[in-house]
């Protein structure tokens, strides 16, 4: 599977909700599939695979490497002072 085609940063859940119904299945789908993709060829390494996740307060993708056997956050964008930040300034 090709995932050089997918902008993963590019994602945003106010993108998302202006399409319609069908397309935001179908662009998730391919999300997913990259993201298994990406892990079963384990791109990030044995040890480790992408998770994404949403944090509410912020309404902003997370997408994480995450150590498989400790479950420790190796990476994440956006990184999490970056999130609080977000956060703080959502609550004005």
């Amino acid at each position: 599977m090709d995932t050089g085609a997918i902008n993963l940063t590019g994602l945003s859940i106010a993108a998302l909700s202006s399409q319609p119904r069908a397309e935001q299945l179908a662009e998730k789908r391919e999300i997913v599939q990259a993201v298994q993709a990406l892990n079963k060829a384990e791109a990030f390494g044995q040890d480790q695979e992408l998770t994404f996740t949403f944090d509410r307060d912020s309404r902003r993708t997370v997408l994480k490497i995450v150590n498989r056997t400790t479950g420790e956050v190796v990476n994440q964008i956006p990184a999490e002072h970056v999130l609080r930040l977000a956060r703080s300034v959502g609550k004005r």
